[in-house]
């Protein structure tokens, strides 16, 4: 994305451009991450906050924006792609076998294979029950055939 001054911006810049809705997602992410087991938040938030970038929340920020939303809808939409996201890294290190470097477990390596696929599956149920309530349908149809085409394209090849 090209600046005022012909540079290219950084990605703090350019998350500047969304911050209040930025802060707004973190505070849905945290409200929506409660669960009334202790392992399932304990999991769920060491996923969440190891230190992602977060992009694909931006670019729905960033699209809403781009867009001329208005409204809040679009802070749940970034929270849910987040939590499908989180679910996903979950699952696929518990595949893949994956290691990371030591200073940056993953955690399936911290809690276990079984736990880190239990909490991948509470996450996407709860986005999926972040979808219901955004009332959608399109939206819907469109994560519900994004995650499951996920799978199929890494066990085809």
């Amino acid at each position: 994305m090209a600046h005022s001054l012909g540079r290219f911006m950084t990605i703090e810049q350019i998350r500047g451009l969304v911050t209040a809705d930025f802060e707004a997602v973190d505070k849905v992410v945290k409200q929506r991450l409660h669960s009334q087991v202790a392992l399932v938040d304990q999991v769920a938030t060491y996923i969440i906050y190891a230190g992602g970038k977060r992009l694909r929340p931006l670019l729905v920020l960033l699209a809403a924006r781009a867009c001329g939303h208005t409204g809040e809808r679009h802070i749940d939409a970034a929270a849910i792609i987040e939590f499908i996201h989180t679910a996903t890294l979950l699952h696929d290190d518990v595949v893949d076998g994956s290691v990371a470097a030591p200073r940056a477990r993953n955690a399936n390596e911290v809690f276990g294979n079984a736990t880190s696929v239990l909490v991948g599956d509470f996450l996407y149920s709860r986005a999926f029950q972040m979808m219901v309530a955004l009332d959608r349908m399109r939206v819907m149809q469109i994560l519900a055939d994004a995650t499951n085409a996920s799978p199929r394209a890494r066990f085809s090849s």
